[in-house]
């Protein structure tokens, strides 16, 4: 596998300078709905009557985009990448749908799985795999997915897939700095400074893969995390998208894309509150709800804010919502968190997108369940 490379700038030249390297060519950094050609999303701050339920937003997530174990980037020119197809076996996990995880992961394993033991990023119809670097974020959540299966359905071959792309992503997908161990992005980001996203971090995630494999690294990799992405929020009210990290564990806010560069809290940074409100940690779920009252100066939330909470688009996501959710239902907020999982169901229903779906369907599902080995419900919050 080839490595990416990029070209480290100064936190001052960061709010500047693009960073036109291939990584753009990596994942999409950018706003989904422009990646695709995409009208804006409109905005609607309306919670509907009747919520769909946890189990009908995953329901309904298989439903439209898995097409024979494979999941479809549908409003995406219909490609497929390594964090969809771990998202629907979370999804199907957490639905106890055996047989569409069973088609996911043979689907998965077949095409994207790696000499490393881990996923490429990216699938077309037309060329197959178009981009064989790993995601770490995808490769996590397939790992705990099949540790999860594994165990609850006594599945020895997922349990194994399991720990063995566990294994690849503590080889491959880490890196130390003084704050500790932290998780890369991927085997292309192994230079110092490193390339950072705190979204990528799963406190719950480390937990489940600790305990099925027993190896302690994943406790320091999750305390190192933490640190870091304390770190992060140490340098402005909201999450970056992505970061670097210097060896003496110094964090600079980045710019997302080649082509833009604003640094803004996004489709990528917006995860973090949902990763670290699931944790079982309580020093994880205060970092999430740190940023809750920076979220909640506006009713709406558009899909893209500067670091200070000031919208920089007229688009929104359901993901936008289902942040806010977890970061005021990590405050001890509930009832604050309950409207605003309404308003996500309602900004799906209303414009479904492959991205705004899949995390309406897990970001509800991980802050009213413990099923895939998360404590975000201890926050206290909608059941």
């Amino acid at each position: 596998m080839t490595r990416r490379t990029w070209i480290p700038v100064t936190a001052a030249a960061a709010l500047v300078v693009a960073v036109g390297i291939a990584l753009v060519a990596v994942r999409p950094w950018g706003d989904p709905a422009q990646q695709a050609g995409g009208a804006s999303t409109p905005t609607s701050s309306a919670a509907p009557d009747a919520a769909r339920s946890p189990e009908q937003l995953r329901t309904d997530f298989l439903d439209r985009y898995v097409r024979d174990g494979r999941v479809v980037r549908t409003d995406q020119g219909g490609d497929t990448v390594s964090e969809g197809q771990a998202y629907g076996l979370l999804i199907a996990y957490a639905n106890g749908d055996r047989k569409t995880f069973g088609e996911i992961w043979s689907w998965t394993k077949r095409h994207l799985l790696t000499d490393d033991d881990l996923l490429a990023w990216r699938w077309t119809p037309d060329e197959g795999v178009a981009d064989g670097q790993s995601a770490s974020d995808a490769d996590l959540d397939a790992a705990r997915a099949l540790v999860l299966a594994g165990s609850e359905w006594g599945e020895s071959r997922y349990t194994a897939a399991g720990k063995t792309m566990a294994s690849a992503i503590l080889e491959h997908e880490t890196a130390t700095t003084d704050l500790g161990t932290i998780l890369l992005p991927g085997p292309w980001a192994d230079s110092e400074p490193y390339r950072y996203d705190a979204s990528y971090a799963s406190p719950a995630a480390f937990e489940v893969l600790a305990e099925a494999t027993g190896d302690d690294r994943w406790t320091a990799l999750s305390a190192g995390s933490r640190a870091v992405t304390a770190a992060v929020l140490d340098e402005s009210d909201l999450p970056s998208d992505w970061s670097q990290v210097h060896a003496d564990g110094s964090v600079d806010p980045m710019p997302a894309t080649g082509g833009d560069g604003r640094v803004l809290y996004g489709y990528d940074a917006m995860r973090m509150p949902l990763r670290y409100a699931e944790g079982c940690a309580a020093a994880d779920r205060s970092l999430a709800g740190s940023i809750a009252p920076t979220l909640r100066r506006s009713t709406q939330l558009a899909a893209q804010l500067d670091l200070g909470g000031t919208a920089v688009t007229g688009d929104t996501s359901a993901l936008a919502y289902v942040a806010r959710a977890a970061a005021e239902q990590a405050a001890g907020q509930s009832s604050a968190a309950t409207a605003d999982l309404r308003r996500a169901d309602r900004t799906a229903a209303t414009t479904p997108t492959y991205y705004g779906d899949a995390w309406a369907a897990l970001g509800a599902t991980m802050l009213t369940s413990d099923v895939l080995g998360g404590c975000g419900t201890s926050a206290g919050g909608a059941s």
